[in-house]
C-alpha cells in the first residue's frame, strides 16, 4: 500500500537530495520558508511571511538536514544566529545560480509544524503538488528570491536580460 499513514514524508529526503545535487554541481542551495511561530529565523529578514535562506556549507555552520528540522548557525549582518526551520515549513529548495529546484505543497493547518500560519503570497497559496521550476539567473544575484509563480501557484519561466 503506497499511502500508508505510517509512511514518513518525502520532503526531508527530497530536500537532502537537492541540497546534495546543488553542492555537487557547485551551486548555492537556497530554501524558501513560510514563517510562523515554529520557525526560528531573524524576523527582520521575513517579507510577506516568507524568508529565503542560503543553506550552503559555506554560509552555514553545523548544518543538519534532519527529518523534522533544518538546523544551522549563520551570520546575519555580522551577528551569529541559530536557525531552526521545521521541514514542513519549507516551500522550495533551489539553486541560486539557475533557479532549478523543487517547490512543495503549502503546509496544512493541522499538520505538525504548521501552527498559526502567516499569510503567504497569493501565488504560493495555490501550490498543490511537488513541482519543479527553472529561472534564468539575474545579473544581481546577491539576494535571489524563490522562483516566481503564476497566479495558479505553478512555477513559471522568466528570462532576465
Amino acid at each position: 500500500m503506497l499511502n500508508t499513514p505510517d509512511a514518513s514524508s518525502t520532503r526531508p529526503y527530497l530536500l537532502r537530495a537537492l541540497h546534495e545535487w546543488c553542492t555537487d554541481n557547485g551551486y548555492t542551495p537556497y530554501v524558501a520558508v513560510l514563517v510562523d511561530d515554529t520557525v526560528q529565523v531573524p524576523m527582520e529578514y521575513v517579507k510577506n511571511g516568507e524568508v529565503v535562506l542560503n543553506v550552503s556549507f559555506d554560509a552555514t555552520s553545523s548544518l543538519t538536514l534532519g527529518n523534522e528540522f533544518i538546523e544551522f548557525k549563520a551570520r546575519f549582518a555580522g551577528i551569529a544566529r541559530e536557525i531552526v526551520v521545521p521541514v514542513s515549513r519549507v516551500l522550495a529548495i533551489y539553486a541560486r545560480e539557475n533557479g532549478q529546484g523543487m517547490a512543495f505543497p503549502m503546509p496544512v493547518a493541522n499538520s505538525p509544524g504548521a501552527n498559526t500560519p502567516v499569510t503567504a503570497s497569493p501565488a504560493r497559496a495555490g501550490l498543490t503538488a511537488v513541482e519543479t521550476g527553472h529561472v534564468e539567473p539575474s545579473s544581481d544575484s546577491t539576494d535571489v528570491p524563490p522562483p516566481p509563480t503564476s497566479p495558479t501557484g505553478r512555477p513559471t519561466l522568466t528570462r532576465v536580460k
